[in-house]
């Protein structure tokens, strides 16, 4: 049965960050008081130090509160914000007195410290490392060592949760384009948007997605870290040892901790075979559709006149049209009239241009010696010449190389394709760019194919026209 939160916690617990005049300063002291605690060894401080710091605090921000007296000194708002948040009705911090010295210490609760993580969280989330999931499954998986002794807790369970924070990351990734997307849609000046690109494109973000699919790419490791897990499942004398770990861990019995891994290590697979993929499909898709909706807005700006060039073209128009209609012509005055000119060019267009002609008259016959190329020398330059134009890739080329390769079948795919050398895949890769021009048709598939230090993704090729 699951744990009702609001049994947990204290029923005024939010109470004093709810609407009311005072729940911004409360959130504020809550986290002046929270950022005390960085430099001791625990969440427990003296009230006097710690009374003391939301003084200043108070004093330097200037707050006001709407239950203190307009003359009342900082000091005392002090106490009384410790006093609010120490009441068991409000339970962010608790008061204990030294066994010792008799001292008075506060000491933050683990909802409050777990409410000033929420709360910093919201307002500057931390940046996340995505490559980094994936190196501590391999780096896991690989040392043997470190988790003989419990491969439950320290291999089959930490996979499992690398696995499954990396999938949450991805998914707040995801979400955090969308946004991005819509933001970027409400933009109205030229000069913000094309600073919010170029920040986009500068940014902590795409460098590390630029890792996640680069350097770091999982595909180099997924099949390493499926075939590991594999191993250490079906070994029989290790998977006993998970199993009893999985029960005493959680509490489990054998049966139940058995179901529990077999999900554990089968979510974990699903993951990196699946879901993975599917996600950064989701991702790329996002990212191109902010790219192409930021240079959209950019043309849209440009065109709408939002730019200098743009503001000259529209007030253009509008003495146009205020002449036209006799407006303009009404309201200014003679000497007024003088500035605008527009009316005594109305039939200049481009075909009005006209470039100066400057061609030379020849006043002298010269005659320049030539020299007379032999034949090799022709020969050689001819070949010179043909050397530089071939093209060992070019559309024609590609179509024999893909009919040679097809023979009399209709259809292959791509692990049919030869791949030992790098000729050979730039040659599989230029034939697929001029398929659809050469009659044949091209369909992604799952999955990556490795050959001279390059990934190229599966696919498979028909003839057109073919079922």
């Amino acid at each position: 049965m699951k744990t009702n939160i609001f049994e947990r916690i204290p029923s005024g617990f939010f109470n004093l960050l709810s609407g009311g005049s005072d729940n911004v300063n409360n959130a504020g002291c809550l986290l002046e008081i929270y950022s005390q605690y960085d430099l001791e060894v625990s969440y427990r401080i003296s009230r006097k130090q710690l009374r003391d710091a939301v003084a200043l605090y108070i004093s330097e921000n200037n707050l006001h509160f709407s239950e203190e007296e307009s003359d009342e000194k900082s000091t005392d708002a002090a106490n009384n914000i410790i006093r609010k948040f120490s009441d068991p009705e409000c339970g962010w911090l608790t008061e204990e007195i030294d066994d010792a010295t008799y001292e008075k210490y506060i000491v933050m609760t683990e909802p409050g410290v777990a409410l000033c993580e929420f709360l910093i969280n919201l307002e500057k989330p931390e940046k996340v490392e995505y490559s980094a999931y994936i190196y501590n499954i391999y780096n896991t998986l690989t040392n043997s060592d470190q988790w003989k002794s419990d491969p439950y807790a320290c291999a089959v369970k930490t996979v499992y949760n690398n696995a499954k924070a990396l999938a949450k990351s991805l998914k707040r990734l995801s979400t955090f384009i969308r946004k991005r997307i819509e933001e970027i849609t409400k933009e109205t000046s030229l000069e913000t948007l094309t600073d919010h690109l170029m920040e986009y494109c500068d940014g902590d973000f795409i460098r590390e997605y630029a890792r996640l699919t680069k350097q770091h790419n999982i595909h180099m490791y997924r099949s390493f870290i499926r075939k590991k897990l594999d191993e250490i499942v079906n070994n029989p004398k290790v998977h006993e040892l998970i199993i009893q770990g999985c029960a005493i861990e959680e509490n489990l019995s054998e049966d139940e901790a058995g179901e529990t891994v077999a999900d554990m290590v089968e979510n974990t697979k699903v993951f990196l075979n699946e879901d993975y993929d599917r996600i950064m499909r989701d991702i790329k898709h996002k990212i191109n559709m902010h790219i192409h909706i930021a240079v959209g807005r950019i043309r849209f700006i440009r065109n709408s006149g939002k730019d200098a060039q743009g503001n000259v073209e529209q007030v253009l128009k509008i003495l146009r049209k205020s002449i036209d209609e006799g407006n303009l012509l009404d309201d200014l005055s003679e000497d007024m009239m003088k500035l605008f000119r527009i009316d005594k060019y109305e039939f200049i267009d481009k075909e009005s241009l006209w470039s100066p002609r400057c061609s030379g008259t020849i006043k002298k016959s010269i005659t320049l010696d030539t020299e007379t190329l032999t034949q090799k020398e022709k020969d050689e330059a001819l070949a010179e010449i043909e050397r530089e134009a071939f093209n060992p890739y070019s559309k024609k080329r590609m179509k024999l190389y893909l009919e040679n390769v097809f023979g009399s079948e209709d259809i292959i795919d791509s692990s049919r394709l030869p791949m030992s050398s790098k000729e050979e895949l730039l040659s599989d890769i230029s034939a697929v760019a001029y398929c659809e021009d050469i009659g044949f048709e091209v369909s992604p598939g799952e999955g990556y194919i490795e050959c001279d230090n390059m990934i190229l993704r599966r696919f498979s090729l028909k003839r057109k026209n073919n079922p």
